[in-house]
């Protein structure tokens, strides 16, 4: 899982888009520098404004249909365009999924189709795995086509290999036992790489340094229980970050309720 040379991305099927849920939504099959295919959708914002598109990042095991992502594109669909998409080895994306590495190259095949289809401006949010994969992007596409221009991150972990609590600890065991891939595969549709790192990807409380003058915003729940509050201070210390920690919130998507996403929504439109 090489976090090196994450360079140039193409846009693969974009002539091919085809209307669902409801008119001007498109769906689309993008294709990373490394060749993987993934699957996009792209929502219109509901008042007509074509300025700014939020690009969501899910959690591990999360997909670009699953009803937490849908609502809150939906959300955030109020007042921006939102381009939501699966990381590979997820839904109905290609590759396998590298837990946070070689997903930089599948949230900048994002951005950069936000961008090709008409929006100057491109901010991203990441939930858990996500809310990693948005900090390292970042700190990696600065002054790149793929760049973004404020980062909201959520429920993320500050450093790799955290085993302090119980989800956690069954989380390693999905990713690094053959037993647990195959539950990983049949019981959550997530294919996962069974090679480890090589190398280590740059942590997310190194990649916070890296960011500014982008405008950061990190989120944490209080009874978050993967990943305790010392990892959203932690990357907030790290560098110009702004910290909101959500009163009686739980981890990543599934437990943002619309109005922290509509909040989030309003902190992307004006940072």
């Amino acid at each position: 899982m090489r976090s090196e040379e994450e360079g140039r991305f193409h846009i693969l099927d974009v002539s091919s888009l085809t209307s669902v849920h409801r008119p001007m939504t498109r769906r689309a099959m993008l294709r990373t520098e490394d060749g993987v295919r993934i699957e996009a959708v792209y929502e219109p914002c509901m008042t007509g404004a074509t300025g700014t598109a939020v690009v969501l990042a899910h959690g591990f095991t999360g997909a670009v249909d699953r009803p937490a992502v849908r609502r809150a594109a939906r959300i955030l669909a109020e007042r921006a365009a939102v381009v939501t998409f699966s990381f590979r080895g997820h839904g109905g994306s290609g590759g396998r999924s590298t837990v946070g590495d070689r997903e930089v190259l599948d949230l900048s095949a994002a951005v950069r189709w936000a961008r090709e289809l008409g929006h100057p401006r491109v901010a991203t949010v990441g939930f858990s795995m996500g809310g990693s994969v948005v900090l390292r992007h970042a700190a990696l596409e600065r002054g790149t086509g793929g760049r973004t221009d404020a980062v909201a991150s959520v429920s993320a972990p500050a450093r790799w290999y955290y085993r302090g609590t119980a989800p956690m600890r069954r989380v390693h065991w999905l990713v690094t036992r053959p037993a647990g891939r195959l539950v990983g595969r049949y019981g959550f549709g997530t294919r996962i790489e069974r090679r480890p790192w090589d190398p280590v990807p740059l942590p997310p409380v190194r990649a916070v340094p890296l960011i500014a003058p982008t405008p950061l915003l990190i989120v944490h729940g209080d009874r978050d229980a993967y990943f305790p509050l010392d990892h959203p201070r932690a990357l907030a210390a790290a560098g110009d970050a702004e910290l909101w920690l959500e009163r009686g919130m739980g981890h990543a998507e599934n437990a943002a309720d619309g109005e922290l996403l509509a909040r989030l929504r309003d902190w992307l439109l004006r940072a």
